[in-house]
């Protein structure tokens, strides 16, 4: 399971996605594909954002099950915390 939610990007950038992923909500993204494919798209979501913001979260095998990836400057930023990843919201 692959979730990627976008801040201020293109909408030329939103509608590529959507050929890989559905758009429950503006600027975010669901889908299940394989990691190759999370990976190149990915790389089209750092290349295209601009001066926007990304965040990839998907399923992976840690202890926390999951990891993600931030690119741009988000809303809310990723820092680990004893081996965690944890999201905070700067202040």
């Amino acid at each position: 399971m692959v979730v990627l939610s976008l801040e201020r990007v293109p909408p030329s950038l939103r509608g590529e996605l959507s050929r890989w992923m559905v758009e429950p909500r503006a600027g975010v993204f669901l889908g299940n594909v394989s990691a190759m494919v999370r990976d190149k798209i990915w790389e089209q979501v750092c290349a295209d954002a601009k001066a926007g913001a990304a965040l990839l979260a998907y399923s992976t095998n840690n202890e926390q099950g999951y990891g993600f990836r931030i690119h741009g400057d988000p809303s809310r930023l990723a820092e680990e915390f004893d081996g965690l990843m944890l999201i905070r919201k700067p202040k």
